[in-house]
């Protein structure tokens, strides 16, 4: 439990880091379209992004995947502006059910990015 406790707290202060806005500014992107009635769909997406940004955290600490960090720089403001756009424009070209999934994917995915950060 003590190994919980202090991973939870690094991951606090990894996201609180005034240095790691980017995060935030991913999360504010992927939810701001919902209501707060959607809370679900909002919880899914935050843990599917949390999830791929554990998991490409883990592998490049092990040294699986090694990407140079200026690609993985200028990725990251293309998920944040990809994000954006496609929850503000794209939504209405797709059913909102098939919405939802898709965004639950793009959060997985553009987490997996995130986490080479």
């Amino acid at each position: 439990m003590s190994e919980f406790s202090l991973y939870l707290q690094l991951g606090f202060q990894h996201i609180s880091d005034i240095a790691g806005y980017d995060h935030i500014l991913f999360i504010v992107a992927l939810c701001a379209v919902y209501e707060l009635r959607q809370w679900k769909h909002l919880l899914i997406l935050v843990t599917a992004f949390t999830i791929g940004h554990s998991i490409t955290l883990a592998i490049a600490t092990m040294g699986v995947v090694l990407i140079p960090s200026r690609i993985v720089e200028f990725l990251i403001p293309v998920t944040i502006f990809l994000t954006a756009v496609f929850n503000t424009m794209g939504q209405r070209a797709l059913l909102p059910g098939r919405r939802v999934n898709l965004n639950y994917f793009l959060a997985l995915f553009f987490g997996l990015i995130h986490g080479m950060g």
